[in-house]
């Protein structure tokens, strides 16, 4: 593999999907807004979720886009939103099955709304990303105490 091939590898597409994510989320949060939240806490208790949900659910959507988007503390926005994709499988959409019924659509989109959460979780922003910018210099000053000569200086 070539260093092209490796930095679309590992710098564009975690970065489209990172930010493809993080709209997905930031639209559906919006949408929640958009509706009233007093309209998706009906919606939410009308399915035996707690009413108070919609409101945590709406707000994490929003600013777990966001923070998607521009690459800040991905692993954590990433992490909540797999939480969250369990909860609607489980507490909604598991009886419906994977495709759906006629009353319901399925859990295929939250499954892969998840996955590609679990991904962000696991291999992080990319290197086009806040994260990337802010945290590097603390790597840098681990790269350098794990150096020997720091640690004879500086035990």
């Amino acid at each position: 593999m070539n260093g092209e091939d490796l930095i679309i590898k590992n710098t564009w597409v975690p970065t489209l999907l990172r930010v493809v994510l993080g709209v997905i989320f930031l639209v559906h949060g919006i949408n929640k807004f958009q509706m009233g939240l007093g309209n998706v806490e009906a919606w939410f208790s009308s399915m035996d979720i707690p009413g108070f949900m919609a409101y945590v659910a709406a707000i994490i959507e929003v600013v777990g886009g966001v923070m998607l988007i521009i690459g800040l503390f991905t692993r954590v926005a990433a992490a909540l939103f797999a939480i969250m994709m369990v909860g609607a499988i489980v507490t909604v959409k598991l009886s419906a099955g994977l495709l759906g019924n006629d009353q319901m659509p399925g859990y295929e989109l939250e499954l892969s709304l998840m996955l590609l959460s679990v991904y962000l979780l696991a291999a992080g922003p990319a290197s086009l990303s806040i994260d990337r910018i802010i945290f590097k210099k603390q790597r840098t000053v681990q790269q350098a105490r794990n150096n020997s000569s720091y640690k004879y200086f500086y035990p």
